[in-house]
Protein backbone atom coordinates (compact mmCIF):
# COMPACT_ATOMS: atom_id res chain seq x y z
CA UNK A 1 0.00 0.00 0.00
CA UNK A 2 1.26 3.73 -0.45
CA UNK A 3 2.34 6.36 2.08
CA UNK A 4 -0.92 8.05 2.10
CA UNK A 5 -3.08 4.78 2.05
CA UNK A 6 -1.02 3.93 5.30
CA UNK A 7 -2.16 7.29 6.80
CA UNK A 8 -5.43 7.53 5.51
CA UNK A 9 -5.78 3.61 7.13
CA UNK A 10 -4.17 4.43 10.33
CA UNK A 11 -6.61 7.71 10.71
CA UNK A 12 -10.13 5.58 9.74
CA UNK A 13 -8.62 2.82 12.66
CA UNK A 14 -8.12 5.41 15.07
CA UNK A 15 -11.72 6.92 13.84
CA UNK A 16 -13.38 3.32 15.01
CA UNK A 17 -11.49 3.08 18.30
CA UNK A 18 -12.75 6.60 19.47
CA UNK A 19 -16.29 5.49 17.79
CA UNK A 20 -15.66 2.29 19.33
CA UNK A 21 -14.30 3.51 22.85
CA UNK A 22 -17.67 5.65 22.98
CA UNK A 23 -20.15 3.33 22.17
CA UNK A 24 -18.75 1.18 25.13
CA UNK A 25 -18.42 3.85 27.69
CA UNK A 26 -22.04 5.44 26.88
CA UNK A 27 -23.88 2.87 25.32
CA UNK A 28 -22.72 -0.68 27.25
CA UNK A 29 -23.21 -1.38 30.26
CA UNK A 30 -20.72 -3.80 30.93
CA UNK A 31 -19.52 -5.24 34.83
CA UNK A 32 -16.40 -3.73 35.54
CA UNK A 33 -14.36 -6.64 34.70
CA UNK A 34 -15.84 -6.75 31.20
CA UNK A 35 -15.09 -3.26 30.84
CA UNK A 36 -11.79 -3.43 31.85
CA UNK A 37 -11.36 -6.36 29.16
CA UNK A 38 -13.42 -3.62 26.57
CA UNK A 39 -10.79 -0.92 27.63
CA UNK A 40 -8.03 -2.97 27.16
CA UNK A 41 -9.32 -3.56 23.25
CA UNK A 42 -9.89 0.33 22.43
CA UNK A 43 -6.43 0.91 23.79
CA UNK A 44 -4.65 -1.32 21.59
CA UNK A 45 -6.50 -0.71 18.96
CA UNK A 46 -5.96 3.17 19.21
CA UNK A 47 -2.03 2.35 19.87
CA UNK A 48 -1.62 0.33 16.47
CA UNK A 49 -3.75 3.08 14.42
CA UNK A 50 -1.08 5.41 15.38
CA UNK A 51 1.34 2.57 14.47
CA UNK A 52 -0.34 2.48 11.20
CA UNK A 53 0.27 6.36 10.97
CA UNK A 54 3.92 5.84 11.76
CA UNK A 55 4.22 3.22 9.11
CA UNK A 56 2.24 5.84 6.80
CA UNK A 57 4.78 8.40 7.55
CA UNK A 58 7.83 6.74 7.65
CA UNK A 59 6.99 5.03 4.34
CA UNK A 60 8.96 8.03 2.69
CA UNK A 61 11.64 8.42 4.72
CA UNK A 62 12.73 4.41 4.36
CA UNK A 63 14.23 2.11 2.13
CA UNK A 64 12.13 -0.31 3.02
CA UNK A 65 8.55 -0.31 1.46
CA UNK A 66 7.79 -3.35 1.51
CA UNK A 67 8.91 -4.06 5.45
CA UNK A 68 6.36 -1.43 6.49
CA UNK A 69 3.53 -2.74 4.24
CA UNK A 70 4.26 -5.58 6.15
CA UNK A 71 4.07 -3.71 9.60
CA UNK A 72 0.74 -2.13 8.37
CA UNK A 73 -0.75 -5.21 7.42
CA UNK A 74 0.27 -7.08 10.97
CA UNK A 75 -1.09 -4.09 13.02
CA UNK A 76 -4.69 -4.31 10.85
CA UNK A 77 -4.34 -7.88 11.95
CA UNK A 78 -3.53 -7.80 15.26
CA UNK A 79 -6.30 -5.29 16.03
CA UNK A 80 -8.85 -7.61 14.42
CA UNK A 81 -7.80 -10.54 16.14
CA UNK A 82 -6.90 -8.81 19.65
CA UNK A 83 -8.95 -5.57 19.70
CA UNK A 84 -11.94 -7.58 18.07
CA UNK A 85 -11.87 -10.55 20.16
CA UNK A 86 -11.85 -8.46 23.44
CA UNK A 87 -14.88 -6.30 22.11
CA UNK A 88 -16.84 -9.26 21.63
CA UNK A 89 -15.75 -11.83 24.57
CA UNK A 90 -16.48 -7.86 26.81
CA UNK A 91 -20.19 -8.10 25.18
CA UNK A 92 -20.97 -11.68 25.37
CA UNK A 93 -19.41 -13.19 27.97
CA UNK A 94 -18.36 -15.63 25.59
CA UNK A 95 -14.98 -16.63 27.70
CA UNK A 96 -13.07 -19.03 24.84
CA UNK A 97 -13.00 -16.05 22.49
CA UNK A 98 -9.82 -15.09 25.09
CA UNK A 99 -7.69 -17.41 23.43
CA UNK A 100 -7.35 -15.48 20.15
CA UNK A 101 -6.59 -12.34 21.81
CA UNK A 102 -2.66 -13.67 21.71
CA UNK A 103 -2.84 -14.38 18.48
CA UNK A 104 -3.33 -10.40 17.64
CA UNK A 105 -0.82 -10.07 20.36
CA UNK A 106 1.52 -11.72 18.14
CA UNK A 107 0.72 -9.65 15.24
CA UNK A 108 1.11 -6.47 16.73
CA UNK A 109 4.52 -7.42 17.55
CA UNK A 110 5.59 -9.12 14.54
CA UNK A 111 4.42 -5.34 12.93
CA UNK A 112 6.86 -3.30 15.24
CA UNK A 113 9.55 -5.83 14.62
CA UNK A 114 9.11 -4.91 10.84
CA UNK A 115 8.98 -1.21 11.48
CA UNK A 116 12.05 -2.22 13.40
CA UNK A 117 13.71 -3.96 10.59
CA UNK A 118 12.60 -1.42 8.42
CA UNK A 119 14.46 1.22 10.37
CA UNK A 120 17.49 -0.51 10.86
CA UNK A 121 17.95 -1.77 7.15
CA UNK A 122 17.81 1.65 6.29
CA UNK A 123 20.07 2.83 8.10
CA UNK A 124 22.56 0.54 6.77
CA UNK A 125 22.11 1.74 3.29
CA UNK A 126 21.48 5.06 3.85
Amino acid sequence: MATRTWVAAGAVSAFLSVAIGAFGAHGLQLEDYYADIYDTGVQYHMLHAVGMLIVGLLGGSLHRPKLLSWAGWAFVLGTALFSGSLYVLSITEISWLGAITPLGGVAFLTGWACVLSAALVSRKEG
